[in-house]
Protein backbone atom coordinates (compact mmCIF):
# COMPACT_ATOMS: atom_id res chain seq x y z
CA UNK A 1 0.00 0.00 0.00
CA UNK A 2 1.36 3.32 -0.75
CA UNK A 3 2.21 5.92 1.62
CA UNK A 4 0.62 9.52 1.91
CA UNK A 5 2.89 12.70 3.27
CA UNK A 6 1.93 16.08 3.98
CA UNK A 7 3.93 18.59 1.88
CA UNK A 8 1.92 22.00 1.78
CA UNK A 9 -0.36 23.68 4.89
CA UNK A 10 -2.20 26.31 4.71
CA UNK A 11 -4.86 28.35 6.75
CA UNK A 12 -7.66 31.01 7.25
CA UNK A 13 -9.08 31.37 10.38
CA UNK A 14 -9.65 34.00 13.82
CA UNK A 15 -5.53 33.36 15.08
CA UNK A 16 -4.07 34.00 11.77
CA UNK A 17 -4.40 34.00 7.74
CA UNK A 18 -0.87 31.75 7.35
CA UNK A 19 0.31 28.70 9.27
CA UNK A 20 2.75 30.23 11.07
CA UNK A 21 1.03 33.25 12.65
CA UNK A 22 -1.76 30.71 13.47
CA UNK A 23 0.75 27.59 15.40
CA UNK A 24 2.43 30.35 17.43
CA UNK A 25 -0.97 31.80 18.79
CA UNK A 26 -2.61 27.75 19.37
CA UNK A 27 0.49 26.93 21.17
CA UNK A 28 0.50 30.31 23.16
CA UNK A 29 -3.33 29.86 23.83
CA UNK A 30 -4.36 32.52 22.99
CA UNK A 31 -8.88 32.89 21.93
CA UNK A 32 -9.85 34.20 18.72
CA UNK A 33 -13.58 35.18 20.15
CA UNK A 34 -14.66 38.11 19.64
CA UNK A 35 -17.79 40.35 19.60
CA UNK A 36 -19.85 39.94 16.11
CA UNK A 37 -19.02 42.82 13.72
CA UNK A 38 -20.97 41.33 11.00
CA UNK A 39 -24.13 42.10 11.44
CA UNK A 40 -25.77 43.47 14.41
CA UNK A 41 -26.28 40.73 16.92
CA UNK A 42 -27.62 42.68 19.60
CA UNK A 43 -30.89 40.65 19.19
CA UNK A 44 -29.46 37.71 19.55
CA UNK A 45 -29.10 35.22 22.64
CA UNK A 46 -25.07 34.68 21.44
CA UNK A 47 -23.43 37.84 20.52
CA UNK A 48 -19.73 36.72 19.66
CA UNK A 49 -17.79 34.35 17.67
CA UNK A 50 -14.30 33.39 16.68
CA UNK A 51 -14.71 35.78 13.43
CA UNK A 52 -11.71 36.89 11.23
CA UNK A 53 -9.84 40.13 12.27
CA UNK A 54 -11.90 43.19 11.62
CA UNK A 55 -9.22 44.57 9.28
CA UNK A 56 -9.16 41.09 7.17
CA UNK A 57 -10.00 41.57 3.30
CA UNK A 58 -10.05 38.91 0.74
CA UNK A 59 -8.76 41.05 -2.14
CA UNK A 60 -5.19 41.06 -0.07
CA UNK A 61 -4.95 37.46 -1.40
CA UNK A 62 -7.27 37.03 -4.75
CA UNK A 63 -8.22 39.43 -7.52
CA UNK A 64 -11.16 41.72 -7.38
CA UNK A 65 -13.54 39.21 -9.64
CA UNK A 66 -12.58 35.92 -7.14
CA UNK A 67 -13.54 38.43 -4.28
CA UNK A 68 -16.66 39.72 -6.36
CA UNK A 69 -18.22 36.12 -7.79
CA UNK A 70 -17.87 33.93 -4.47
CA UNK A 71 -18.87 33.46 -1.06
CA UNK A 72 -16.91 34.08 2.29
CA UNK A 73 -16.55 30.49 2.40
CA UNK A 74 -14.79 29.80 -1.33
CA UNK A 75 -13.36 32.66 -0.72
CA UNK A 76 -11.27 31.06 2.15
CA UNK A 77 -11.05 28.27 0.44
CA UNK A 78 -8.80 29.80 -2.20
CA UNK A 79 -7.20 31.42 0.11
CA UNK A 80 -5.87 28.61 2.11
CA UNK A 81 -5.26 26.63 -0.34
CA UNK A 82 -2.61 29.16 -2.05
CA UNK A 83 -0.26 29.26 0.90
CA UNK A 84 -0.94 25.18 1.03
CA UNK A 85 0.09 24.56 -2.40
CA UNK A 86 3.06 27.48 -2.48
CA UNK A 87 3.90 25.47 0.62
CA UNK A 88 4.10 22.31 -0.98
CA UNK A 89 5.94 23.79 -4.36
CA UNK A 90 4.78 21.32 -7.00
CA UNK A 91 4.61 22.36 -10.13
CA UNK A 92 1.66 20.12 -12.22
CA UNK A 93 2.80 21.40 -15.24
CA UNK A 94 5.46 18.99 -14.49
CA UNK A 95 3.21 16.26 -14.38
CA UNK A 96 -0.43 15.19 -15.73
CA UNK A 97 -2.74 18.12 -14.71
CA UNK A 98 -4.91 13.69 -14.02
CA UNK A 99 -2.84 12.89 -11.09
CA UNK A 100 -3.39 16.24 -9.13
CA UNK A 101 -7.01 16.15 -7.58
CA UNK A 102 -8.84 18.06 -4.86
CA UNK A 103 -11.34 16.56 -1.95
CA UNK A 104 -12.36 19.26 -0.15
CA UNK A 105 -15.80 19.45 2.83
CA UNK A 106 -17.98 21.70 3.94
CA UNK A 107 -20.84 21.22 6.07
CA UNK A 108 -22.97 25.13 5.24
CA UNK A 109 -21.48 26.02 1.82
CA UNK A 110 -22.48 29.67 0.70
CA UNK A 111 -24.81 30.68 3.81
CA UNK A 112 -24.16 34.43 3.94
CA UNK A 113 -25.05 34.66 0.13
CA UNK A 114 -28.22 32.71 0.50
CA UNK A 115 -29.49 34.79 3.38
CA UNK A 116 -28.53 38.27 1.43
CA UNK A 117 -30.00 36.83 -1.57
CA UNK A 118 -33.17 35.35 0.06
CA UNK A 119 -33.47 38.79 1.97
CA UNK A 120 -33.37 41.00 -1.07
CA UNK A 121 -36.09 38.72 -2.83
CA UNK A 122 -38.88 39.03 -0.16
CA UNK A 123 -37.77 42.48 0.20
CA UNK A 124 -38.79 42.95 -3.12
CA UNK A 125 -42.39 44.17 -4.57
CA UNK A 126 -41.27 44.00 -8.41
CA UNK A 127 -40.07 40.82 -10.44
CA UNK A 128 -37.43 39.46 -8.50
CA UNK A 129 -34.06 39.76 -9.10
CA UNK A 130 -31.20 37.24 -8.51
CA UNK A 131 -27.11 37.70 -8.93
CA UNK A 132 -26.63 35.67 -12.00
CA UNK A 133 -23.64 34.40 -9.17
CA UNK A 134 -26.35 32.85 -6.68
CA UNK A 135 -26.70 29.52 -7.53
CA UNK A 136 -22.58 28.78 -7.49
CA UNK A 137 -21.86 31.51 -4.87
CA UNK A 138 -24.59 29.03 -2.26
CA UNK A 139 -23.30 25.24 -4.13
CA UNK A 140 -20.94 23.55 -1.28
CA UNK A 141 -19.04 22.01 -4.12
CA UNK A 142 -17.84 25.31 -5.44
CA UNK A 143 -14.52 25.81 -3.48
CA UNK A 144 -13.20 22.10 -5.02
CA UNK A 145 -14.46 23.01 -8.11
CA UNK A 146 -12.82 26.52 -8.20
CA UNK A 147 -9.39 25.36 -6.93
CA UNK A 148 -9.08 22.91 -9.62
CA UNK A 149 -10.05 25.54 -12.43
CA UNK A 150 -7.91 28.31 -10.77
CA UNK A 151 -4.65 25.56 -10.67
CA UNK A 152 -5.43 23.57 -13.62
CA UNK A 153 -6.05 20.12 -11.46
CA UNK A 154 -7.74 17.82 -13.44
CA UNK A 155 -7.72 14.74 -11.37
CA UNK A 156 -10.47 13.04 -9.12
CA UNK A 157 -12.56 16.10 -7.51
CA UNK A 158 -15.10 15.85 -5.19
CA UNK A 159 -17.03 17.54 -2.68
CA UNK A 160 -17.86 15.66 1.29
CA UNK A 161 -20.61 16.70 3.47
CA UNK A 162 -20.68 15.12 7.17
CA UNK A 163 -21.42 18.30 8.84
CA UNK A 164 -18.71 19.04 11.23
CA UNK A 165 -16.88 16.18 10.52
CA UNK A 166 -16.39 17.03 6.58
CA UNK A 167 -12.90 18.09 6.66
CA UNK A 168 -12.15 14.83 8.26
CA UNK A 169 -13.78 12.89 5.90
CA UNK A 170 -12.15 14.62 2.56
CA UNK A 171 -8.64 14.14 4.23
CA UNK A 172 -9.64 10.00 4.68
CA UNK A 173 -11.02 10.04 0.91
CA UNK A 174 -7.76 12.17 -0.13
CA UNK A 175 -5.40 9.36 1.68
CA UNK A 176 -7.26 6.67 0.49
CA UNK A 177 -7.53 7.69 -3.40
CA UNK A 178 -3.43 8.27 -3.42
CA UNK A 179 -2.86 5.01 -2.03
CA UNK A 180 -4.90 3.39 -4.78
CA UNK A 181 -3.16 4.80 -7.10
CA UNK A 182 -5.68 7.08 -8.19
CA UNK A 183 -3.91 10.54 -7.76
CA UNK A 184 0.19 11.75 -7.23
CA UNK A 185 -1.26 14.62 -4.86
CA UNK A 186 -4.54 15.64 -3.36
CA UNK A 187 -5.30 19.00 -2.17
CA UNK A 188 -7.79 18.41 0.66
CA UNK A 189 -9.52 20.24 4.00
CA UNK A 190 -12.35 22.32 4.56
CA UNK A 191 -13.64 25.85 4.83
CA UNK A 192 -17.10 27.24 6.33
CA UNK A 193 -17.87 30.73 6.69
CA UNK A 194 -21.17 30.31 9.13
CA UNK A 195 -21.11 33.63 11.18
CA UNK A 196 -24.46 34.58 9.99
CA UNK A 197 -27.65 35.12 11.05
CA UNK A 198 -29.43 32.21 9.85
CA UNK A 199 -26.28 29.98 11.61
CA UNK A 200 -25.90 32.00 15.21
CA UNK A 201 -30.07 32.28 15.17
CA UNK A 202 -30.19 28.70 14.28
CA UNK A 203 -27.58 27.07 16.41
CA UNK A 204 -29.26 29.50 19.21
CA UNK A 205 -32.28 27.76 18.55
CA UNK A 206 -30.66 24.47 19.02
CA UNK A 207 -29.17 25.52 22.83
CA UNK A 208 -25.40 24.58 20.79
CA UNK A 209 -23.85 27.92 21.66
CA UNK A 210 -22.31 29.65 24.50
CA UNK A 211 -23.90 33.00 25.63
CA UNK A 212 -21.22 34.19 28.03
CA UNK A 213 -21.47 37.52 26.12
CA UNK A 214 -19.68 39.06 28.70
CA UNK A 215 -16.40 37.35 28.54
CA UNK A 216 -15.75 35.74 24.83
CA UNK A 217 -12.87 34.39 25.19
CA UNK A 218 -13.45 32.75 28.12
CA UNK A 219 -16.37 30.78 26.21
CA UNK A 220 -15.29 27.97 24.70
CA UNK A 221 -14.46 25.21 27.99
CA UNK A 222 -13.87 22.28 27.11
CA UNK A 223 -14.45 19.96 29.61
CA UNK A 224 -14.93 22.47 32.35
CA UNK A 225 -17.91 22.30 34.50
CA UNK A 226 -19.13 25.73 33.51
CA UNK A 227 -19.21 24.56 30.03
CA UNK A 228 -22.43 26.08 27.66
CA UNK A 229 -22.30 25.79 24.58
CA UNK A 230 -19.92 25.74 21.57
CA UNK A 231 -18.25 28.89 19.96
CA UNK A 232 -18.69 30.07 16.68
CA UNK A 233 -15.72 29.98 14.33
CA UNK A 234 -15.10 30.52 10.97
CA UNK A 235 -12.32 29.70 8.20
CA UNK A 236 -10.62 27.58 6.23
CA UNK A 237 -7.59 24.37 6.42
CA UNK A 238 -5.94 22.98 3.52
CA UNK A 239 -3.16 20.47 3.00
CA UNK A 240 -1.60 18.61 0.57
CA UNK A 241 -1.74 15.45 0.60
CA UNK A 242 1.15 13.36 -1.48
CA UNK A 243 2.56 9.82 -2.88
CA UNK A 244 5.45 9.36 -0.43
CA UNK A 245 7.60 8.42 -3.19
CA UNK A 246 6.94 11.03 -5.70
CA UNK A 247 7.49 13.55 -3.36
CA UNK A 248 10.75 12.25 -2.42
CA UNK A 249 11.59 12.04 -6.11
CA UNK A 250 11.21 15.73 -6.00
CA UNK A 251 12.49 16.83 -3.52
CA UNK A 252 9.69 18.01 -1.56
CA UNK A 253 9.27 19.32 2.76
CA UNK A 254 7.83 16.20 4.16
CA UNK A 255 5.88 17.55 7.46
CA UNK A 256 4.51 13.96 8.68
CA UNK A 257 2.97 11.33 7.08
CA UNK A 258 -1.11 10.34 7.34
CA UNK A 259 -0.97 6.66 8.45
CA UNK A 260 -4.65 5.78 9.13
CA UNK A 261 -8.26 7.30 9.13
CA UNK A 262 -11.41 5.74 9.39
CA UNK A 263 -15.49 6.50 9.83
CA UNK A 264 -18.58 5.37 11.49
CA UNK A 265 -21.99 6.71 12.18
CA UNK A 266 -23.45 6.41 15.88
CA UNK A 267 -26.84 5.44 14.89
CA UNK A 268 -28.08 7.16 17.39
CA UNK A 269 -29.38 10.82 17.52
CA UNK A 270 -29.40 14.28 14.93
CA UNK A 271 -27.09 15.94 17.19
CA UNK A 272 -26.33 14.42 19.82
CA UNK A 273 -23.34 12.09 20.02
CA UNK A 274 -24.17 8.73 21.60
CA UNK A 275 -23.75 9.03 25.45
CA UNK A 276 -20.41 6.06 26.07
CA UNK A 277 -19.12 6.73 22.69
CA UNK A 278 -19.43 3.65 21.23
CA UNK A 279 -19.17 4.87 17.61
CA UNK A 280 -16.16 7.00 18.68
CA UNK A 281 -14.68 4.38 20.44
CA UNK A 282 -14.87 2.20 16.74
CA UNK A 283 -13.54 5.27 15.23
CA UNK A 284 -10.45 6.09 17.11
CA UNK A 285 -9.79 1.68 16.57
CA UNK A 286 -10.58 1.00 13.39
CA UNK A 287 -7.71 4.18 12.26
CA UNK A 288 -5.40 2.75 14.49
CA UNK A 289 -6.11 -0.45 12.61
CA UNK A 290 -5.30 1.57 9.42
CA UNK A 291 -2.23 2.96 10.29
CA UNK A 292 -1.05 -0.06 11.56
CA UNK A 293 -0.47 0.95 15.06
CA UNK A 294 -1.43 0.31 18.46
CA UNK A 295 -2.71 2.45 21.32
CA UNK A 296 0.33 2.52 23.06
CA UNK A 297 1.90 4.26 20.20
CA UNK A 298 -0.20 7.65 20.17
CA UNK A 299 1.05 10.79 21.77
CA UNK A 300 -1.23 13.21 21.56
CA UNK A 301 -5.04 13.34 20.71
CA UNK A 302 -6.91 16.68 19.69
CA UNK A 303 -10.48 16.09 20.50
CA UNK A 304 -13.14 17.29 19.17
CA UNK A 305 -14.58 18.89 22.64
CA UNK A 306 -16.81 21.74 21.14
CA UNK A 307 -17.58 22.95 25.02
CA UNK A 308 -21.01 21.33 25.62
CA UNK A 309 -22.35 19.60 27.74
CA UNK A 310 -22.93 16.27 26.71
CA UNK A 311 -20.43 15.64 23.74
CA UNK A 312 -17.57 16.49 25.84
CA UNK A 313 -18.59 14.06 28.24
CA UNK A 314 -19.33 11.29 25.68
CA UNK A 315 -15.66 12.01 24.15
CA UNK A 316 -13.73 11.43 27.24
CA UNK A 317 -15.50 8.42 27.93
CA UNK A 318 -14.98 7.04 24.10
CA UNK A 319 -11.08 8.45 24.60
CA UNK A 320 -10.63 6.44 28.05
CA UNK A 321 -12.19 4.06 27.09
CA UNK A 322 -10.41 3.19 23.47
CA UNK A 323 -7.14 4.45 25.33
CA UNK A 324 -7.66 2.36 28.35
CA UNK A 325 -4.07 1.01 28.36
CA UNK A 326 -2.56 4.23 27.33
CA UNK A 327 -4.07 7.42 29.27
CA UNK A 328 -1.64 7.39 31.75
CA UNK A 329 0.72 8.71 29.13
CA UNK A 330 -2.27 10.27 26.26
CA UNK A 331 -2.12 13.79 26.24
CA UNK A 332 -5.42 15.23 24.83
CA UNK A 333 -6.40 19.11 24.27
CA UNK A 334 -9.12 20.85 23.05
CA UNK A 335 -7.87 23.60 20.35
CA UNK A 336 -11.66 24.82 20.10
CA UNK A 337 -10.79 26.48 22.64
CA UNK A 338 -9.18 28.63 21.03
CA UNK A 339 -10.11 28.74 17.11
CA UNK A 340 -13.56 28.31 18.15
CA UNK A 341 -15.80 25.48 16.00
CA UNK A 342 -15.10 25.83 12.57
CA UNK A 343 -17.66 23.37 11.34
CA UNK A 344 -17.11 21.69 8.25
CA UNK A 345 -13.49 23.29 8.28
CA UNK A 346 -12.51 22.15 12.05
CA UNK A 347 -11.13 18.97 11.16
CA UNK A 348 -8.38 20.53 9.08
CA UNK A 349 -7.15 23.52 11.02
CA UNK A 350 -7.20 20.59 13.74
CA UNK A 351 -5.26 18.76 11.21
CA UNK A 352 -2.50 21.10 10.78
CA UNK A 353 -2.68 21.57 14.87
CA UNK A 354 -1.75 17.82 15.05
CA UNK A 355 0.89 17.77 12.47
CA UNK A 356 2.79 20.85 13.85
CA UNK A 357 2.55 18.78 17.27
CA UNK A 358 4.40 16.36 15.71
CA UNK A 359 6.77 18.84 13.37
CA UNK A 360 7.41 21.03 16.41
CA UNK A 361 7.16 18.34 19.45
CA UNK A 362 4.42 20.58 21.40
CA UNK A 363 1.02 19.83 22.57
CA UNK A 364 -0.94 22.89 22.61
CA UNK A 365 -3.19 23.51 25.01
CA UNK A 366 -6.75 23.52 25.83
CA UNK A 367 -7.43 27.00 27.89
CA UNK A 368 -10.26 28.12 29.80
CA UNK A 369 -10.69 25.09 31.64
CA UNK A 370 -10.69 25.67 35.51
CA UNK A 371 -12.37 22.76 36.60
CA UNK A 372 -13.09 19.65 35.50
CA UNK A 373 -16.60 18.29 35.26
CA UNK A 374 -16.43 15.72 37.82
CA UNK A 375 -17.94 13.07 35.01
CA UNK A 376 -14.44 12.92 33.53
CA UNK A 377 -12.75 9.89 33.91
CA UNK A 378 -10.35 10.96 36.51
CA UNK A 379 -7.02 9.50 34.96
CA UNK A 380 -7.55 11.25 31.51
CA UNK A 381 -4.26 13.20 30.86
CA UNK A 382 -6.01 17.06 29.63
CA UNK A 383 -3.79 19.14 28.88
CA UNK A 384 -4.95 22.96 30.14
CA UNK A 385 -3.41 26.38 30.56
CA UNK A 386 -0.24 26.25 28.90
CA UNK A 387 1.28 23.79 26.08
CA UNK A 388 3.87 21.16 26.71
CA UNK A 389 6.92 20.11 25.38
CA UNK A 390 6.65 16.15 24.73
CA UNK A 391 8.25 13.72 21.85
CA UNK A 392 4.71 13.62 19.71
CA UNK A 393 5.63 10.41 17.26
CA UNK A 394 2.31 9.94 16.52
CA UNK A 395 -1.11 12.13 16.80
CA UNK A 396 -4.67 11.85 16.08
CA UNK A 397 -7.49 14.06 15.83
CA UNK A 398 -11.39 13.60 16.27
CA UNK A 399 -14.24 15.45 14.61
CA UNK A 400 -18.05 14.32 15.10
CA UNK A 401 -20.67 15.61 13.34
CA UNK A 402 -24.30 16.30 13.61
CA UNK A 403 -26.04 13.11 12.28
CA UNK A 404 -23.84 10.52 13.79
CA UNK A 405 -20.82 11.24 11.80
CA UNK A 406 -17.43 9.67 13.22
CA UNK A 407 -14.05 10.24 11.15
CA UNK A 408 -10.61 10.31 12.82
CA UNK A 409 -6.96 11.13 11.01
CA UNK A 410 -3.74 9.58 12.34
CA UNK A 411 -0.72 11.34 11.60
CA UNK A 412 3.34 10.15 12.82
CA UNK A 413 7.00 11.01 12.01
CA UNK A 414 7.79 10.59 9.21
Amino acid sequence: MKRVVITGMGVVSALGTDVATFWDNIKNGRSGAKAITRFDATKFKTQFAAQLPNDFSALQFLDRNEVKRNDLYTQYALIAAKQAIEDSGFDVSAMSPYDVGVIFGSAQGGMETFEQQVREYVATDHEPHFNPFFIPKTLVNMAAGLISIKYGFMGINFTTVTACASANTAIMDALNYIRWGKAKIIVTGGADAPITEASIGGYNALKALSTRNTDPQAASRPFDVERDGFVMGEGAGVLVLEEYEHAVQRGATIYAEISGAAMTGDAYHITATHPEGKGAIKAMELALLDAGLNHADVDYMNAHATSTPVGDISEAKAIHAAFSNNNARLSVSATKSMTGHLLGAAGAIEAIISVKAVTDNVVPPTINTTEFDPQLPHDLHIVTGSAIEKTVNVAMSNTFGFGGHNAVAVFKKI
